[in-house]
């Protein structure tokens, strides 16, 4: 019984002393070092791109418009088909004119007869030379009038100004058309190549322009990076552009400088008013890169977790001066070969100790696939 008694009277002291005591081995302030994955920092060759809405036109957009007043009679194209210069589009009723035209060869007709019949009078001294300079110049005007009737009945032809594929047909036979409608017949669009045309930004476009290498705009024109055109489903058209002008003015409305580039289109996939994106390429050569995933933000600026050598993650600020997928590029605070912390860094608060776990720099930075809808 005695024995009893002395147990229960030792067992408080034997439970303040284990619980005093961590048999981990840490003591209270120095929780248990958890395990992270780490990867090394490399450097990479990467190409950023910048994308810019764009419209897209012909590089030859040609109103079609009459140049005499009539009924239309005959449409002979229809909307989408190639046409040469000077085929026959539109046809007009020419009827009156040609009544006319008539009647303006007889009086010219008339009047040649009384120029020959003054000459040999003027020749034999019968009448002066101011009668026969009168009939020549009344032969004249006749001619004229004439010339002017015939090209008003050849202009009831409406031809193709140039070569090209026909657009909407806004007058149909029996329409009545003037040089004076506002809008145009049709239009007749060269689109064997087409010019997309975007804006920057006043800051861009001299970010843009002063890392392109040229002593003169002409020369950094001409060293600018091929661009590519993102269509409206989201995909990329085949053929790459050259930027060829950029607007020497600053637009006063929207602060905004206009550029214009040139694609080939073979296949005729572009055509005018098509809407799309600009994509202009940047190239990055041995530039530090770094998983988002293994990044975060605090108070506007972005963090890593590096690891020191003695398995301590000690947050440090880096220097981002661009994104790509899901990588930053970095130009300060840490080095090509150092070690971070590439996954969970949410789950540290402050600097630890950690148990570095040594992965492949390409298991945390996969791509991200970007789906269009």
């Amino acid at each position: 019984m005695k024995n009893i008694y002395k147990l229960l009277f030792a067992l408080p002291f034997l439970m303040l002393f284990s619980c005093g005591e961590d048999t981990t081995g840490n003591s209270g302030n120095n929780p248990t070092a958890l395990p992270f994955q780490v990867i090394e920092i490399p450097t990479m060759n990467v190409t950023s791109y910048t994308t810019y809405p764009a419209s897209v036109e012909g590089i030859v957009n040609s109103e079609v418009r009459a140049k005499i007043s009539g009924y239309i009679t005959d449409v002979l194209v229809d909307e989408g088909e190639r046409v040469k210069k000077g085929e026959t589009l539109f046809k007009l009723e020419t009827q009156s004119l040609s009544q006319d035209a008539a009647a303006a060869s007889a009086n010219v007709n008339a009047a040649q007869v009384e120029v020959d019949k003054l000459k040999p009078l003027v020749e034999k001294n019968i009448i002066s030379k101011v009668q026969l300079e009168t009939a020549k110049a009344k032969f004249e005007q006749a001619r004229s009038a004439y010339n002017s009737i015939n090209a008003n009945i050849n202009y009831g032809s409406i031809k193709s100004p140039v070569d090209g594929f026909v657009g909407s047909i806004r007058f149909r036979r029996g329409a009545l058309v003037s040089p004076t409608n506002t809008q145009p017949l049709t239009i007749v669009a060269d689109i064997s190549k087409v010019f997309a045309y975007f804006s920057m930004n006043e800051k861009d476009y001299l970010d843009f322009i002063q890392d392109t290498e040229g002593n003169n705009i002409e020369e950094k024109i001409k060293n600018l990076p091929e661009v590519e055109l993102i269509l409206a489903n989201g995909s990329v058209y085949d053929q790459k552009g050259k930027i060829e002008t950029i607007n020497s003015q600053v637009d006063a409305a929207t602060g905004a400088i206009t550029f214009r580039a040139k694609f080939d289109n073979p296949l005729r996939l572009l055509t005018n008013g098509n809407s799309a994106k600009i994509r202009i390429p940047k190239e990055y050569e041995n530039v530090i890169v770094v998983p988002k995933e293994s990044t975060f933000e605090r108070q506007g600026s972005v963090y890593v977790y590096q690891v020191t050598p003695d398995s301590s993650a000690v947050s440090k600020s880096i220097g981002v001066i661009n994104e790509v997928d899901n990588l930053y590029l970095v130009d300060s605070g840490i080095q090509a070969g150092t070690t971070i912390v590439g996954l969970g860094i949410d789950k540290l608060r402050g600097d630890a100790k950690i148990i570095p776990k040594p992965v492949a720099f390409d298991s945390v930075a996969k791509p991200i696939k970007t789906l269009f809808r």
